[in-house]
């Protein structure tokens, strides 16, 4: 890896499996948990999914750049439901 920033190295370490059943877990939580524990669990993934979006942003085609901006903006929608 070209890059010296320590959050690229860490994140290249962590292995898709991984990542995923623990978005996921994340995800089911937040949905099924009531109020305000579940919108924190939600926003603890937007946080999450918009460091990883913005960080990999120039590396990204438009298209999936798309699909993450249209992705996290329903999850933050999801948030401000649950919160409510």
């Amino acid at each position: 890896m070209t890059t010296s920033d320590p959050f690229l190295r860490r994140l290249a370490r962590v292995k898709p499996t991984i990542a995923f059943i623990v978005a996921l877990v994340l995800l089911l939580a937040g949905l099924f948990l009531p109020g305000v524990v579940g919108a924190l669990l939600l926003a603890g993934l937007a946080a999450g999914m918009a460091a990883l979006t913005f960080t990999t942003w120039p590396v990204q085609s438009p298209i999936t750049r798309l699909v993450r901006v249209v992705l996290l903006t329903l999850l933050v929608v999801a948030v401000v439901s649950k919160a409510l």
